[in-house]
């Protein structure tokens, strides 16, 4: 078993405010025995539409900045992995990066992770304020655990929850920022289940809610059933991650081991 803590929250645009709750959260997560705590995308601060892109870029941290590193001091106190969020800084004018950081429970950087795939579409535009990442993050070992993180518009890319998983991930993270819209919460819920389902992995996906997004924050499991869905409320949710079951449905259902590569390496869209 592995337990981890999905935290649900409402970021302000005050990134003081927004830190303070992530340390008071993850010293909840601890007092309830999780191993490690998940953010949703956008913990650092939200951004409204009025905020302008240079503003955006004054937000943001790099991951040694104090941001990240008051949440290392934290999760290092409490022997507690975090997976945290921030806007990163990066060399592109008037752009940040919108990246995923894990800190260990030794209060260490394991990993970080930018985001590939920017959020344009349904009349957003995030290419005006980010700058998209180029490489997928190792999966990052936790116990029997290995996580892949992905970051929220990312669940639709179904080619990277299948290249993290054969890298290795068993365990999906995708801290969310899921717009609010016409079906919105549907697509949510299905690719959620869906990515899970063809890969044989738990999805682990804390959501933001409030402001414009649905909240939700859900746990599917590698048979693509909801074991958690936290609506519309803020706080936490602990989650036990049973690698059993885990085992004995990549056994059944070998979806991995039964992909013909021969034939899809002839056709020209898998090499593109």
């Amino acid at each position: 078993m592995s337990k981890i803590a999905v935290a649900q929250v409402k970021s302000s645009t005050n990134k003081s405010e927004n830190l303070k709750i992530a340390q008071t959260l993850i010293k909840e997560a601890k007092n309830k025995q999780a191993e490690i705590i998940a953010f949703p995308e956008f913990l650092m601060a939200f951004s409204p539409a009025s905020q302008s892109a240079e503003e955006l870029r004054q937000t943001a941290e790099s991951t040694d900045g104090p941001f990240i590193s008051s949440l290392r001091e934290t999760a290092k106190a409490a022997a507690l992995a975090v997976i945290a969020t921030i806007y990163e800084n990066c060399s592109v004018p008037n752009r940040v990066l919108d990246t995923a950081v894990w800190i260990d429970a030794g209060g260490n950087i394991a990993s970080v992770y930018r985001k590939l795939h920017l959020y344009d579409a349904f009349g957003f535009k995030e290419s005006d304020k980010f700058h998209a990442g180029d490489n997928l993050a190792p999966p990052v070992k936790s116990g029997e655990g290995r996580f892949g993180m992905m970051i929220c518009y990312d669940l639709r890319f179904p080619e990277m929850a299948r290249m993290l998983t054969l890298e290795g991930a068993n365990i999906l993270v995708a801290p969310s920022g899921w717009v609010q819209g016409d079906l919105k919460l549907e697509h949510w819920q299905t690719m959620i289940r869906a990515r899970a389902l063809e890969n044989g992995c738990y999805v682990v996906a804390p959501d933001q809610v409030g402001n414009i997004y649905i909240g939700h924050s859900m746990v599917a499991d590698p048979l693509g059933r909801t074991l958690v869905d936290l609506g519309e409320n803020e706080g936490l949710e602990i989650v036990e991650l049973d690698l059993n079951l885990l085992r004995e449905t990549r056994e059944k259902l070998p979806l991995l081991q039964n992909r013909r590569t021969d034939v899809y390496a002839r056709h020209a869209w898998a090499k593109r």
